[in-house]
């Protein structure tokens, strides 16, 4: 049997996993990827580029229909539903060759495609290939799961992994779960012709409620008919689904968006003397397993499952395994963002979770966008950032509005960096911009210090006694 010897073997060919090889291999270590499924993982395939081409599909959809205030006649769309996935595929296929193998190989990685399994401490066996490695970095990801809902076997029951190849319209999208995912494509599908049904114990459970009730809201507005406060108990062929209150909601497509499961069961773990749970690979803030030579990055670590984290966990074991160096990986800092419209941003604590850590000290501030310039050209004035301060420094940062998503970039940047509200109010920003919202929170933070103290209005009338 054919055995290869390297330094770092990463087994999983997802965001996570890739940014692992490529940083590695290109400062000069020996590395084997291991694929089995398609490269690029689901991000690529069947999750971030998919769902925001269609999102993307559906926007245009709706601006057909929200010119009035604009001087604009709207018009309902034609919407070839076909054609909007070809729409996806084209962007997926575009994307794909940074992804691919061909560019990895020429990077100077061994890649294999096939299912991995650790037979040894040591050692993984792929097909007929046994690899010895003096690193392992487990990047397997996630999948959908399905909940165990009675009768959900007797329909089809689609995920992430199938809806985007859907081709014909659903006359009625029935969608249990009500994360990210499930309000994403609510929007995007009720945009695009369809009918909208989402059932959930409670919508955006995650999110800041105050942010979270903007978005809810336009979607309710738009049609989208959301139920909370239930669940689903039995699902009957014909696609009807049992509420636990009693209820039926009827549909002719069901869509499963309540949850992922780290994606884990193929590894042998066990040989390799690795513990795990049913959440992922049990791991330090280095992000080590109790096998010293086995790292696990993503959603195989079992934190926050982001794409954005899988690449940030990356640069942290290369940190380790390249160089040597130790390196831990947070929390605290890492964004997230719902691509609804508008859109839900959060970074850091919410105001409930700032309020428990902090106490008297937290300071709440609430900037709408409907006093922001550019919202105003734009109409889009449905929004409201919040901003948790302790200590003259931010600590959470909530947002519901436009470009939600560009904006919390900058908050992620202060708490990353744990910079101070003073600095930012140095910041000069082109006019008018969405970002003025961030600035204008920040002079609120420091307005009442100034313009409302008595002690400075003194020191001022001092001031202008002498001045000459």
């Amino acid at each position: 049997m054919p055995r290869i010897e390297t330094d770092i073997c990463v087994i999983g060919g997802g965001s996570g996993g890739l940014s692992v090889a490529a940083g590695a291999v290109q400062m000069g270590a020996r590395v084997v990827l291991i694929e089995a499924g398609e490269m690029g993982g689901d991000c690529l395939n069947a999750g971030c580029v998919p769902s925001k081409a269609l999102i993307a599909a559906a926007k245009h959809a709706q601006s057909m229909r929200s010119g009035a205030g604009f001087g604009i006649a709207p018009v309902e769309p034609e919407i070839d539903f076909s054609a909007v996935k070809d729409h996806v595929f084209r962007v997926i296929e575009t994307i794909a060759p940074i992804d691919s193998q061909e560019r990895f190989e020429k990077l100077g990685v061994t890649v294999l495609r096939d299912w991995a399994r650790f037979t040894s401490p040591e050692e993984v066996k792929v097909g007929e290939t046994t690899i010895r490695a003096r690193r392992f970095v487990i990047a397997t990801g996630s999948r959908p799961a399905l909940p165990p809902i009675p009768g959900i076997d007797s329909v089809t029951a689609h995920t992430n992994e199938t809806i985007f190849a859907l081709r014909e319209k659903p006359e009625h999208l029935v969608i249990i779960g009500g994360g990210p995912i499930g309000m994403e494509m609510a929007q995007a599908h009720q945009r695009l012709g369809c009918r909208v049904t989402v059932i959930a114990g409670k919508a955006l459970p995650k999110d800041d409620p105050e942010t979270a009730a903007i978005v809810l809201a336009r979607l309710r507005a738009e049609g989208v008919e959301i139920i909370e406060g239930v669940h689903a108990a039995s699902v009957a062929p014909g696609l009807s689904v049992t509420l636990d209150d009693g209820r039926q909601v009827t549909g002719s497509h069901l869509l499963v968006a309540a949850g992922r499961k780290v994606a884990l069961d193929r590894l042998n773990l066990e040989a390799a003397g690795v513990a795990f749970t049913d959440k992922g690979v049990t791991v330090g803030d280095d992000l080590r397993s109790t096998n010293r030579r086995v790292y696990a990055v993503g959603d195989a670590a079992g934190g926050m499952q982001f794409t954005h984290v899988a690449g940030y966990h990356a640069g942290v074991v290369i940190r380790s395994i390249v160089f040597g160096l130790p390196s831990k990986a947070k929390t605290s800092h890492i964004p997230w963002t719902t691509y609804t419209e508008p859109e839900l941003a959060q970074v850091g604590l919410t105001e409930a979770q700032a309020r428990e850590a902090h106490g008297d000290r937290l300071t709440v501030l609430r900037q709408p966008f409907h006093d922001n310039d550019r919202a105003q050209t734009e109409d889009q004035t449905e929004g409201l950032l919040k901003l948790m301060v302790v200590g003259g420094r931010p600590v959470g940062v909530s947002i519901a509005g436009a470009h939600a998503g560009e904006l919390i970039g900058l908050w992620a940047l202060a708490i990353s960096a744990r910079i101070k509200l003073s600095a930012l109010t140095g910041a000069v920003l082109p006019y008018p911009t969405l970002n003025e919202v961030s600035k204008r929170a920040v002079g609120a933070y420091f307005s009442p210090k100034l313009f409302d103290n008595p002690m400075v209005k003194h020191v001022v009338r001092l001031i202008q006694r002498f001045l000459p």
